[in-house]
């Protein structure tokens, strides 16, 4: 778990103190902010470290299929069973069943869920023999469990039965001071291979740090991501990131940087110094592949029911960021491939292979 906030330090340390324990734990908190990993961490810090963790998102399931994932089914038990499941519980006989979205949970399987954990016995479908399992629980919810049950979409009983051992994760605004030390760490892993990772200059930094990260952790790993994948190895600062590249609330934050020029080296712009990676634009009204990636990027996929080309696509972005680059660069390929960061002569073949024009002085 990265970061050295307060919040973060008390929620290692509670942490600590539920691990041991094989008391129910619920871990409440807004989506993104790490339940999983807040889950796997009472596993590995408890005695059960030696077996299974299994994790199961009660949201995901379709729910016809939920009771005999949870549970097993036997040969025959219906239409499609022809051989014996093993379910979830039984899976992490002896280690921790992680129930995500337990607040998804529809009210019929709450029911029997309250009867496993106080039985210790699952009733695979299609079986008229209970199984023994001996399981620590910890459920995890995004929802207000107790508005729920107000409500009556939740039962009391499995309520209170699930937070015996109440776990808070903060949302990342509330750990604002780990926003470097997250930033370094996903920009490790998003590295491209053989790049280093790209960095934060620190008009950038200031900006994300004043965003409230409605999406949490999550919201930041997608975004360095994508900024390891176009800006690979460069520093970047705020103004050098086309706007469409940038969360809604940090565009609407601070319209400036649309109208800001970046400076000017040598009649490239530079990023603290570095080439920076071509500007996101439409050519001449064209259909432009780059801006594609980042719309697709930026919001949940949309597929046609036939699917996508995925070559197709990839070659697409490949050839409009190389021609983008190009432009930028005046045509000049060792410029062009410094933007890009590959070898010149990688880049020579692939403007060769998709008929690119650069200056002839390149000696292509």
């Amino acid at each position: 778990m990265i970061g050295q906030s307060q919040a973060t330090l008390s929620l290692r340390s509670l942490i600590r103190s539920v691990a041991p324990s094989d008391a129910t734990v619920l871990i409440i908190g807004e989506s993104g902010t790490g339940k999983e990993l807040v889950a796997r961490a009472l596993h590995e810090q408890s005695q059960r470290n030696k077996a299974q963790f299994v994790p199961v998102n009660c949201g995901a399931i379709p729910r016809e299929l939920l009771e005999s994932e949870l549970f097993g089914h036997r040969k025959g038990a219906f239409t499609g069973a022809v051989a014996d499941r093993v379910g979830r519980f039984e899976l992490a006989h002896g280690g921790t069943l992680f129930l995500d979205e337990i607040g998804d949970l529809a009210l019929d399987m709450q029911v029997k869920l309250l009867r496993v954990i106080q039985e210790r016995t699952v009733d695979p479908v299609g079986s008229t023999k209970p199984v023994s399992v001996d399981v620590r629980v910890v459920a995890a919810t995004h929802r207000d469990l107790e508005h729920e049950v107000a409500e009556g979409r939740f039962r009391e009983d499995l309520y209170y039965r699930l937070n015996v051992l109440p776990v808070a994760t903060p949302p990342l605004r509330d750990r604002i001071e780990d926003l470097p030390l997250l930033i370094e760490h996903f920009a490790r892993l998003h590295a491209t291979k053989g790049c280093s990772p790209v960095r934060f200059a620190e008009s950038l930094m200031e900006e994300l740090c004043a965003y409230a990260w409605p999406g949490n952790i999550r919201e930041l790993s997608n975004l360095v991501a994508r900024f390891s994948a176009l800006f690979s190895g460069q520093q970047i600062c705020y103004y050098d990131i086309p706007q469409s590249m940038l969360p809604r609330g940090l565009r609407e934050k601070s319209p400036k940087a649309a109208t800001k020029p970046p400076a000017k080296m040598n009649g490239h712009h530079p990023v603290n110094g570095q080439a920076q990676a071509p500007e996101v634009s439409h050519v001449n009204g064209a259909h432009n592949p780059v801006e594609d990636l980042i719309t697709f990027t930026q919001g949940p996929a949309l597929f046609a029911l036939d699917g996508i080309p995925l070559k197709k696509k990839l070659t697409d972005f490949e050839r409009t960021l190389i021609e983008q680059a190009l432009d930028h660069a005046d045509g000049n390929v060792s410029q062009t491939a410094r933007l890009l960061n590959v070898q010149r002569t990688t880049l020579i073949e692939k403007i060769n292979k998709y008929n690119l024009k650069a200056r002839p002085e390149a000696d292509l």
